[in-house]
């Protein structure tokens, strides 16, 4: 019975107006011929106003196959670190737990937290520690990270690192108002975080 339901349910095409995949859409969207139209109707000296996809490049196709290598971009408010990188892995400080994205990962988006981030290209590894940010995973095999701050793990000075947590440390302790409490414990967790990335 179940598998004669869920056969049936299987079956059923999808209705018209139902929303489809991502990975559906086309690589770039097709121009409003109709809103250019009516447009050119009412102000026939001036073009269309541009959207903000008229500015974005086509989205790669998603591919039929798994690619051997992830294109990664990693950029920061100020600099991009990476642009179109191909790698094998990388591996990301989630709020969920570390996260290893390969090529051809299922589409996910993950909030980062303070942690290591590393890039892995054959036998190299390029480790960064992130306060934050964001990873986006894309259907086509292509990672966008996008990070508050980043510096790699080697120009880290392991001084700095647990003075710092001895002062955020003491300051969780002496702390009166909720804002005191809330600073010092983002201190004491990125400092804690900057102490493993060291020692790990």
């Amino acid at each position: 019975m179940f598998r004669f339901a869920t056969t049936r349910l299987l079956a059923r095409s999808a209705p018209s107006g139902a929303r489809r995949f991502a990975t559906d859409l086309q690589a770039s969207p097709p121009t409003d011929a109709a809103f250019e139209a009516a447009w050119k109707k009412v102000v026939p000296n001036i073009d269309p106003p541009k959207t903000p996809l008229a500015f974005m490049k086509p989205r790669p196709a998603t591919p039929t196959s798994i690619p051997s290598k992830l294109t990664v971009n990693f950029v920061l408010p100020y600099a991009s670190e990476l642009a179109n990188k191909e790698v094998d892995m990388v591996i990301v400080p989630a709020t969920t737990g570390q996260m290893g994205i390969l090529p051809g990962h299922v589409p996910t988006i993950a909030e980062l937290k303070p942690g290591v981030m590393s890039v892995h290209e054959g036998t190299d590894v390029k480790k960064y520690f992130v306060s934050s940010g964001f990873a986006f995973i894309h259907a086509n095999s292509y990672a966008d990270i996008v990070a508050v701050e980043a510096v790699p793990v080697d120009r880290i000075d392991a001084n700095l690192v647990q003075k710092g947590l001895a002062e955020f440390t003491q300051k969780a302790s002496s702390a009166t108002t909720d804002l005191e409490k809330a600073e010092a414990q983002i201190g004491v967790d990125v400092h804690s975080a900057l102490n493993a990335a060291l020692t790990g």
